[in-house]
């Protein structure tokens, strides 16, 4: 029943119609008169962000808010992998040889979440890492490491939330609701980023303006709070050991190692 109501409340809301109206909503200057409280419910840290509350002239610029260069440190040792944002990782695991995810006891299909086989099949058998943004964190998205970005594509039209509520009872939100997909290759092995919109707001903007990008490097930003999923090739990488379901997690911290691959097949 909870699964029902749940489900039957998110398709009466989340349609073009109502998204357009929140979209332009926090996007007018009425909205600023929600910024204080906003800050105040969700615990923003002002002392990092790069202007002042008073600055921010629509609540969508809060969201979209730039952080002081020294809030952030990225870690700059060989072959890690950083955090791409600001997030708490809600689940991590192995892509099965049956390609799917299982998140949450639900099982997604990681072709229907990429929408390219061709692009699937060399992340069977690899680790996934599901970063889950809230309306308290930082929107911007970094590149967890330095490449060159082989291919972006877009799918999907709705989106359904993608907190804990919306991975259990959602209709597969990870797989279905909007996503944009950046695929990078640095070190001889791709890591794809599959960036997931949230509820009501399918705003995905990226930002960097050449195929080479630097690890910390800002790519991309969120209008409201959504999910972050990484794929790793097989055996590519490894996951830092204290990285757990439920670890909170800034840009520049590190999530693991990308493995050397001429050293793995000497």
């Amino acid at each position: 029943m909870q699964k029902w109501l749940y489900r039957f409340f998110i398709e009466l809301t989340n349609h073009r119609f109502s998204s357009a109206i929140l979209k332009k909503f926090s996007q007018s200057r009425v909205s600023a008169i929600l910024i204080p409280s906003y800050a105040k419910i969700y615990k923003i840290n002002q002392a990092e962000m790069e202007k002042n509350l008073t600055e921010f002239s629509t609540l969508h610029d809060l969201f979209i808010r730039r952080l002081r260069k020294e809030s952030r440190q990225i870690d700059q040792t060989e072959n890690t992998v950083i955090s791409p944002v600001d997030a708490v990782i809600e689940e991590t695991g192995i892509i099965t040889a049956s390609k799917e995810m299982i998140v949450k006891g639900k099982h997604y299909h990681v072709a229907e979440m990429l929408g390219d086989e061709e692009s699937l099949t060399k992340y069977i058998g690899g680790t996934f890492l599901i970063l889950y943004l809230s309306p308290s964190h930082y929107h911007r998205i970094h590149s967890p490491i330095s490449g060159v970005v082989t291919k972006q594509w877009e799918l999907g039209r709705k989106s359904y939330p993608v907190n804990r509520l919306g991975l259990k009872y959602g209709r597969d939100p990870l797989s279905k609701n909007y996503r944009k997909i950046t695929e990078i290759k640095g070190n001889d092995s791709y890591v794809a980023m599959v960036k997931v919109g949230a509820m009501f707001v399918n705003s995905i903007e990226t930002t960097y303006t050449s195929d080479t990008v630097e690890k910390g490097e800002e790519i991309a930003y969120f209008s409201f709070g959504s999910t972050v999923i990484l794929l790793f090739e097989k055996d590519s990488f490894m996951l830092s050991p204290d990285m757990n379901a439920s670890t909170d997690i800034k840009v520049g911290e590190v999530l693991g190692v990308m493995n050397d691959k001429e050293k793995k097949s000497h």
